[in-house]
């Protein structure tokens, strides 16, 4: 265990964190994404809910300026319905270390899926919320 790092990240998740760099995307994925299909790159952080992971991540992760938004979730598919609650508990999370982001974006599930080939990686969760899935694009870290 280390002191100011969240136990919910594993030595795994803070490994990848460590070695991405600057519009590289990391996606944590609720618990019925296809993420194995998608990226060979895959943690599990299974029994773990998403805003919980957000808020643990968020701290040591900065979220790019130089895009629109830094962060993506996936629409929903004609015909369902999103569940607002679930975006509001992930900005909760967010806006204790980000207050000012960027609205999240959403894009069709297919274009999510091609985000999902391209990013650094893909980390399972437990999340059980339909539509669950957020991408975060990774910044520059400001100088100290």
């Amino acid at each position: 265990m280390l002191k100011g790092i969240s136990p919910l990240i594993s030595p795994e998740l803070l490994e990848v964190l460590a070695r991405m760099g600057h519009g590289d995307e990391i996606i944590l994925a609720d618990a019925h994404f296809p993420g194995e299909s998608f990226n060979s790159r895959v943690l599990r952080a299974d029994g773990l809910r998403i805003p919980d992971l957000l808020a643990a991540i968020l701290p040591l992760f900065e979220l790019d300026s130089y895009v629109p938004a830094p962060i993506t979730m996936m629409a929903a598919v004609e015909g369902d319905d999103l569940n607002p609650n679930v975006e509001l508990a992930y900005l909760k999370s967010i806006h204790i270390t980000n207050p000012n982001v960027a609205p999240i974006e959403r894009i069709d599930r297919f274009e999510f899926y091609d985000k999902a080939r391209k990013a650094f990686a893909v980390v399972m969760t437990g999340e059980t919320a339909k539509y669950g899935n957020i991408l975060l694009k990774k910044g520059v870290t400001p100088m100290l």
